[in-house]
Order: structure tokens, then sequence, then C-alpha cells
């Protein structure tokens, strides 16, 4: 399982921000009003070589100021319940609130590593302003301004060093399937017809399975581990929280599988939900197969299979190489066929090609269409080899890497995938200097 780090705080204090700049990304709404990031937000990032998941736990206040103290104390109890390190962020233009007395309160008892990081820190007369945050009585302090980036890296130093769970799961000879998709979708009566047991607890209550565990089976002649999610949750918790709750437990045992069995309503069709949780799949290089669920519920004609894998394939565009398997979780329809291609895509995922074929086959497709020269300059790709990686990689050696563009690469990924089997497989390419 990863590292991850949740980053916690009153509104407006630039959480966000900061999330925007560990994961080189723009995802979490950025804005002057306080207490606007609506969605929870989740990514990867990468620091001295290794990779974590960040959790901005922003969008849980409602915007009214009786209701702050109560939400940010649920966000800063979920981020210590989910995460392996915590980032609290204070604001130095605000000096020491209320509210960040009463999560330092929370912080101070908590037996993980928090960070303070002071932001808007982006001149001298404010380092010394930061000072008094000393008084939260949290140790040492980061003086940082999210804006511009500084006392970021020194941050992340510190950060990185407090991680003790390795980045990625050891190669397993058994594949480890994980079971995601958004609450009530049918994941548990899927688990029941794999495993043929009620040990998951069915209701229509969205959200009612807890924690992560993993568990072995030899069935139907296949053996593999379930990184299922199981469990009661405690009653009397808020829709919010729900949600917040499934996006981490997808996060959990997405990064501790070997292939994601992402599960959508055939009823509802693909939606926003679904593509983040498919986006986080791909983001951690997991193989996975889509399944579609309550198929038995949906009016059919001849064209209605086909039609809907090609809706949900062009949504899933660029990477669409992707086995569909129609189920129905509660009648059993189809369990056998959904272990079969989880299986094989696990198998995929592990091939290593010998270099001798993979230079026949790609350079033969590199001299049909050569990368477009650029500046009058021509681009030869001399050579290529799969790289010794968890998820398959390969380095194209080039005289000129710098000039190959992405649609090149997005040909080159497709020649990989019509040679041989990487249905399900996230591929990832480098090119490199010769």
């Amino acid at each position: 399982m990863g590292n991850i780090v949740a980053i916690v705080g009153r509104p407006n204090v630039g959480k966000s921000t900061f999330f925007n700049r560990l994961t080189e990304s723009r995802h979490a709404i950025v804005d002057e009003q306080s207490g606007v990031t609506r969605d929870r937000h989740y990514g990867k990032s990468i620091w001295n070589g290794r990779d974590f998941s960040v959790i901005d736990t922003g969008g849980y206040v409602v915007n009214s100021d009786d209701v702050f103290e109560e939400e940010i104390r649920k966000q800063v109890l979920l981020a210590i319940a989910e995460a392996d390190t915590i980032v609290f962020m204070v604001d130095v233009t605000n000096g020491v609130t209320d509210l960040d007395q009463s999560v330092a309160q929370i912080l101070r008892k908590v037996n993980k590593p928090v960070f303070l990081v002071v932001n808007k820190v982006d001149n001298n007369d404010r380092i010394f302003d930061a000072q008094e945050f000393y008084s939260l009585g949290l140790g040492e302090l980061f003086c940082v301004s999210s804006m511009n980036g500084t006392g970021t890296g020194e941050v992340l130093d510190e950060l990185v060093k407090t991680f003790t769970k390795p980045d990625e799961i050891e190669d397993s000879e058994i594949p480890r399937f994980a079971i995601v998709g958004r609450p009530n979708v049918g994941k548990s009566s899927l688990v029941n017809a794999l495993v043929g047991t009620e040990r998951n607890i069915v209701t229509d209550i969205p959200g009612t399975t807890r924690d992560t565990i993993d568990t072995r089976y030899n069935k139907f002649g296949f053996e593999f581990n379930l990184v299922d999610t199981a469990g009661l949750r405690k009653r009397g918790k808020t829709m919010d929280d729900v949600e917040f709750y499934s996006v981490m437990r997808s996060i959990r045992a997405i990064e501790n599988s070997d292939v994601c069995l992402l599960m959508i309503d055939a009823t509802r069709g693909i939606e926003s939900q679904d593509l983040n949780i498919f986006q986080q799949i791909i983001n951690n290089r997991k193989g996975v197969v889509i399944l579609i669920n309550k198929w038995d519920l949906v009016e059919k004609d001849t064209k209605t299979s086909l039609e809907f894998t090609n809706k949900i394939k062009s949504k899933l565009a660029p990477f669409n190489d992707i086995p569909i398997v129609f189920t129905s979780a509660v009648s059993k329809q189809r369990i056998h066929k959904v272990l079969e291609t989880a299986i094989a895509v696990f198998e995929a995922k592990k091939q290593k090609i010998p270099t001798s074929k993979l230079n026949d086959v790609m350079l033969k497709a590199i001299e049909e269409y050569h990368p477009p020269a650029v500046k009058g300059k021509f681009i030869k790709i001399k050579y290529v080899t799969q790289l010794p990686t968890y998820a398959p990689s390969f380095a194209f050696f080039a005289n000129l890497p710098q000039y190959i563009k992405d649609p090149y690469r997005r040909y080159l990924e497709n020649k990989l995938r019509e040679y041989f089997d990487f249905s399900g497989v996230p591929i990832q390419i480098f090119f490199r200097k010769k």
C-alpha cells in the first residue's frame, strides 16, 4: 500500500494551491472566496524518487460560520483515520485563529507525523510573523508560499523521510484484484457471487463497506487475492463522509492491487466519479477490466451491448484498449468470465517482451512512419527496449528525443498494442538520448 498524505486546515489558507503544486495539476478549484473547494481532490505526487498519494480535504466546509468548526473537525478526523502523514496548513496573513487552535488541539494527540506549514510567507517580515505559530505546540514549522512554490521542496524533503510503507507492492505470483466503483454499484454483491458466502453485508445504503482487507481464494479453478473493502461503517455519518471514505478506500484498494475491476451501473452509464476512479487506476499504472453490472435490468435489442461498449470507450479515450464484461452480480451472470478476463490482464501486465522481437516489430513500424522532422532536423530512433519496471514501460533511444511529440508517442503505443496483447494495461513510453 502506498503512502498517503492529507492536507488539512481551515478554508482559504491555500490548501488547494499547495495540492496543485504537489500534484502539478489544476484539478482543485482555486478561488479567492473562502470554502470553494467542493470536490475532495486526490492525486499522485513524486519527490526524491518516492511516490505518494495526496488528498486535499478542503470542500468539507459549508459556507456558514457556525458549522465551520464542526466541519473542519470532521475533515481532520477523516484525514487522521485515512492518511499516513498530515500537513496542517495555516495562513501567516491571519495569524493564529481559534479554528487553527482547535485543529492543533486534535493534531497534538495524533500518533502520526504532522507537518505545520505556514503559507503565504513571501518576504522576510512574514518569516518573522510566522514564528507565532510555534504557540500551536506542533514543533518545527515550515514557511512556504504555495503561489510561487518557495519552501515546498524543504517540506517535501522532510515529508518523504516519514514514509514507512514501500511505494509499490511487490510483484506477486498470485494476482490481486480490487473491485472498485461508486457507492451502491454492486461491489459487495459481486464479492459475494465470487466468494459464494454472504461475507459482505449487502444493503441499499451506499457506503456500508469500511476497511480494506486482502483475502486469498481458490475458486472456479482460479487462484487470486481479493483486495476487498469490508465491515460496517458507524451509523450517523453524513453523506459527505461516506463519499470521502469511498474515494479514500478506492485509492487504497487501487494502490494495493494488480488489476482493478471497475464496476459501472448499467442503468446509469459511465459518470464523472467513474472517470475519476478510472484516472486514479491509470495514474497508479494498474491493470483494469470494466464490469457493466445490473445488465439484466437494461432494456436490450441486438445492438445494445455494442452501442454501450462504444459509448464507454469514447469516454475513456485515449486509453480505451480495455476489456469490458457485461455481468449481473445478483444472478451471477458471467462471473467466470470476469475472473478469466482479470487474469488475462494480470498476465499481460507481467509480460516481458524479448528485446530482439521488440526491435523487429517496432523498428519496422518506425520505418513505415518516421517521427516528423522539427526545425529541419531529422529524428532517428535506433533501438527500443522494455524497462524492468512494475508496469510495462519502454524506452526508445533516439538522436533528438526532446523533439518527439505526443501524437507520435500515441502512434508507438498503438503499434505496441497492435502486436502484443496489452489489453487493459497502461503503457509508459520514454524517449532517451542514444
